[in-house]
This record gives C-alpha cells, structure tokens and sequence, in this order.
C-alpha cells in the first residue's frame, strides 16, 4: 500500500460522511505523488497525516431572535487549518448545506490557494448552516452579531482574518466587523472584504471573478489565443460570476448564460450585466426577473446552463455544481476550456473527462485565488495606513494571477504532465506548504 493510499484509508475511517472534504482531498493526494516519490522524508515525518488534519477546529452553537421575537439556533464554524506559511486565512459562508465536511474540503483547499497566491498566508474556512435570503437586516445584525461572540476569541491581525464567501458580504462583515471592535475594543484588520470607509480595499469585490479571466486569459495565451470573439457560460449570479463576466466581456467575450439556484437565463446577444447588477446587488431577487429588461432572453428552471454551445465554460455558482453529463455536452459543443470560479465546482469524473478529451481545464485553488490575493493586499494596506487605489490593485491582482498561473503550468511541466493544471496546481501548491512544515518541525 503506498503512502497516500495509506492516509486516504484513514482519512476515509475517520470521517464518515464527510463526501466533499474525502473528495478534495482524493484528488489533491493522488496528484502529488511524484513529489512524494522525490521526498521519502516526508513520509518518515508524517506530514500528510499532520497536512490533513486541521490545527483546531471551533463549532458552536449561534443563538438569534428573528423579527416576530423568536428564538432560533444555528451551528457556527471556524477550521483553522493550516498556518506553515502565514496566519490563516479564509472566507466566511452563510448557507443551509453548510456541515463540517464542506468546512473542511473548502478549508483543506484553501491551504494551497493561498500558497499558490506567493503571499504569506494560511489556510482555513468558516461558516453557518443560517440562510441570509428571506432575513431583514436587523435578523441578519442579530446574527452576525451573535456569531461573532464567540468567534472574536479565535480570531485576530495576526491569528486569523476571515473574509466573506457565498451569503456573506459587505452587509455582514460589516455586522462582524463592528461587533468584533466592540467585543474587544481593538480596531486592527481582522477581517478583508470591509467597507471603504474603514479599512476596505478598492477592487475586492471585482477580485475573484478578475482574477478568474486573468488566469484564464493566460490559459488562452498557452494556446496562442484570446477571449476576443469567444462565447462564454458563467454559472451563478453573484460577486464571482458578475466580474467574471464584466472582465471576459472587456476582453472581448460574449457571456451568453448566466444562472442562480433556481434556473438560468440564455441571452443570444450577450448577457446585460447592468441588468443583472440590479437583479442581484440592489433588489436581492432571483434571475428570473432578467427577462422582465430582456424580453428576448429565455428563462428555464432547475439546471441546464451546461447545455448552451460555448468556447468558455466558467462555474461559478458552488461545489459540484457541473457533473459527468454536463462535461459530455459541454465537450460534445465545443467547449475547449474550462476554468473554476467556484469552490469545487466540478465533480471528480467531470474533471477526469475534460482532461482526457482535451478541454484546459483550470482548478479553483488556481483560477479563483484572485479574492484571497486581494484579501492578502487588503491585509497589507491595514497593516500601513494605506489605501491604494483601484488600479493599483488590478494591476497586483492581475501580477498574481499570471504568476500563480507560470508557477502551476511549469510544475505540470517538471512532472511530465504539461498543461495539467491540476496537478500543476495542487503540486505547487504543496510544495512550499510542505518545505514550510518541515522546517518549523514536527508541530
């Protein structure tokens, strides 16, 4: 039995029904391989076993009274996962399928995102099963409030700083941000992804979905081509896929497809984005209102969206949202590139069909670390008394981007697996994580 077969068993043991944390680590495991092969010592120093395992996890009860005067109880989650490389750092999600398995496969991914990002940065996740949608304002204050009385003990500039993530935003961060000073009287940068007006950076919330087309972009250029004249699908409906879209659309693209929970649209001659902007950040509604500002656009219910002739595909939306059948029509239609906006988006055999029918396919730790990087520049900026402005962000993010890109495609390379940004990503990822670990010694 080899070593990672050995730590997969036991991880598989150890945490029953934990599908999507089993999935991510499958698949980061089997890819680095070689690297172990290069380096026995790592195993003589169980540093799989010690990789794998978060540094502490903290669960605990969020108790929250809504506008009628009822009380309701909610889990909360912080996985502090891995801090070789710099304090830990990781978004925070409001979403009803919340459960530690999805904590830790987002928190265990995070790790080599933000190793890939060059910046000095740890990885973890944290979250609540609690649905923002439906709430008022002063339910969800109630909330993030509650929250944030027990996490404030566990966070911290120099511990660790949370960001946003699905159903978590400008709104509740800034609920976080002002209970957190409150609770401990220190205004420091805890948190990224805050208002402009106290301590927030220009262009964070453009970053994932920038980012995304930035990598991309690079993908394009491997093949000597552009987004100029490329017809593109963006999953979702929120920050990711929005900027995603807005930035292909600059470089030339037509975003035909957009989507959220309960359908998606289909626009021919190319989604409006000031529309979706309004649907989406100003009224709180569902996507079926698009065809209320485009009365030529198609609605459909449930999914599908992977069914639309494209040249780009982009998920977006959240974990295993593009299955096997989706990557057979999206190959059968002429998708020759694939790239992740979204955690996890794409099922494990998804995956494996892309590349072996010749799709680039561009993993999520690589292609949407943009919003961690601008996290990190965030963290720089409180750190100095500084703003920088928005171009001088874009221009860092987009450095970032083309880096982590160079450093995952020349891994793929060194390992006989050229434009396998999979594996290029999960071992560069890795290895500065690895060396990390193994110079701080067995802790």
């Amino acid at each position: 039995m080899t070593y990672v077969e050995r730590v997969l068993n036991d991880i598989i043991a150890k945490n029953p029904a934990q599908d999507e944390y089993i999935q991510a680590t499958t698949e980061v495991l089997h890819s680095i391989e070689p690297v172990l092969d290069a380096h026995p010592e790592y195993e003589a120093n169980a540093l799989l076993e010690r990789l794998c395992e978060p540094e502490r996890i903290i669960i605990f009860r969020v108790p929250w009274v809504d506008d009628k005067g009822v009380t309701h109880v909610n889990r909360g989650f912080r996985v502090q996962y891995n801090s070789a490389i710099g304090p830990i750092k990781g978004g925070i999600r409001f979403h009803p399928s919340v459960n530690l398995g999805i904590m830790k496969f987002l928190g265990f991914e995070q790790i080599f995102k933000n190793s890939l990002t060059g910046l000095p940065i740890g990885g973890g996740k944290g979250g609540s099963d609690f649905d923002p949608k439906g709430k008022s304002d002063r339910e969800v204050m109630a909330f993030c409030q509650s929250f944030m009385n027990e996490l404030y003990r566990h966070i911290g500039a120099n511990v660790d700083v949370p960001a946003g993530d699905i159903g978590v935003g400008a709104r509740e961060i800034g609920y976080f941000y002002g209970q957190f000073k409150r609770l401990t009287g220190s205004y420091e940068g805890v948190f990224t992804g805050k208002g402009l007006t106290y301590g927030g950076s220009l262009a964070r919330k453009e970053a994932t979905g920038y980012g995304l087309v930035y990598f991309t972009n690079e993908m394009l250029k491997v093949k000597n081509d552009s987004f100029e004249g490329k017809t593109v699908l963006v999953s979702g409906s929120g920050n990711v896929a929005i900027y995603a879209a807005q930035k292909a659309t600059q470089l030339g693209a037509k975003v035909v497809a957009m989507c959220d929970s309960n359908g998606w649209i289909y626009d021919a001659e190319g989604v409006d984005l000031a529309a979706i902007k309004e649907i989406k950040e100003v009224k709180r509604a569902r996507i079926k209102e698009y065809v209320n500002y485009r009365p030529n656009a198609e609605y459909h219910e449930g999914k599908g969206i992977w069914s639309i002739p494209c040249d780009i595909a982009l998920p977006c939306a959240t974990q295993n949202e593009l299955h096997l059948e989706d990557a057979k029509m999206l190959v059968a239609n002429g998708c020759r590139i694939v790239a992740e906006g979204a955690n996890m988006p794409t099922t494990l055999d998804a995956t494996q069909y892309f590349l072996d029918n010749g799709v680039a396919f561009g993993p999520g730790k690589a292609a949407n670390a943009g919003g961690v990087a601008t996290s990190a520049l965030e963290m720089s900026q409180n750190s100095m008394r500084l703003s920088w402005t928005f171009d001088e962000v874009d221009e860092k993010l987009k450095g970032i981007m083309i880096g982590i890109h160079k450093n995952a495609y020349e891994a793929s390379k060194e390992y006989g697996q050229e434009g396998n940004y999979v594996v290029g990503a999960n071992i560069a990822g890795f290895q500065k994580v690895a060396e990390a670990m193994m110079a701080q010694g067995v802790c």
